[in-house]
């Protein structure tokens, strides 16, 4: 048995089907994905309905456009003109796959592996057992009765600094925020969420995130995407980018845990930053 985790197909279809058969992916086998399942690429349709086909077999964790297409749907949130999500939304089986997408959590851990993954990646100040705590304040508000207060009140960058005496809305978009939007953050670890570009460029006073964690041998091995523009170099052993922007016309990959092995297949669109 193998475990692969995936980077952001973002409606890469044809590219995810023949990564999986390029590392023989079988029936025994388990796949993880880092999220932005969906949108901006051709078939997030037919993405959505091959994972959860899937069933067991795969592991999901929500990104920021996969949560994007959900406020869309259950509180009417305004498709973007980049956004390639109406066959989707008209599609026979939406609801369908729409509960199914919002049962997805936004942290995934691995005992046996000890390897977490999130959408965007951790915070270094918190704790496994605080990432997995506030994640499920998220996920318990989605699978309540009144989750489209959440996706009314999702979107913004304020707070941009967690603080235990958040509440409310104000705490669970700090939580998305950090898990499913995060790049560069200062010392503090307050976020800096409009720059999304290469590192070195990026505002005075904030470093990439993953450089702020001090990781020993415990430490998990923390698994994210995201981040396209840094095409998988984190410079970390134990902190490891999936996103390597197959949907910008690079590449799709899937990291092989038992071995860290890459394996790669090369975008099939000649999309760009900026066409869309």
């Amino acid at each position: 048995m193998s475990t692969y985790v995936i980077g952001d197909i973002q409606g890469c279809f044809a590219e995810l089907q023949l990564l999986l058969q390029k590392v023989q992916f079988s029936s025994r086998d388990q796949v993880w994905f880092v999220g932005d399942l969906v949108n901006r690429g051709p078939d997030s349709l037919k993405t959505l309905r091959f994972i959860k086909n899937l069933g067991s077999a795969a592991k999901v964790v929500l990104g920021n456009h996969d949560l994007h297409l959900l406020a869309v749907y259950f509180a009417n949130a305004r498709l973007k003109r980049s956004d390639t999500l109406s066959e989707t939304l008209s599609a026979t089986d939406c609801e369908e796959l729409m509960l199914w997408l919002k049962a997805q959590p936004l942290l995934h851990y691995d005992q046996q592996l000890n390897a977490i993954m999130t959408h965007a990646g951790v915070p270094a100040s918190w704790s496994l057992e605080q990432a997995q705590s506030r994640a499920r304040e998220v996920e318990e508000k989605l699978q309540g009765d009144n989750y489209t207060e959440y996706f009314q009140q999702m979107y913004g960058n304020q707070p941009d600094l967690w603080s235990d005496n958040l509440q409310g809305m104000e705490r669970l978009r700090c939580i998305t925020n950090y898990l499913t939007r995060m790049r560069f953050c200062s010392q503090s670890e307050r976020l800096e969420l409009n720059y999304k570009g290469e590192i070195g460029n990026h505002p005075s006073g904030f470093q990439p995130w993953f450089e702020l964690h001090h990781n020993n041998d415990k430490s998990p091995l923390i698994l994210f995407g995201h981040w396209a523009a840094i095409m998988g170099q984190t410079g970390q052993s134990n902190i490891l980018a999936l996103d390597t922007g197959c949907v910008w016309g690079e590449h799709l990959s899937a990291l092989r845990l038992e071995d860290l092995s890459l394996h790669k297949v090369a975008s099939l669109s000649r999309t760009k930053p900026g066409e869309l």
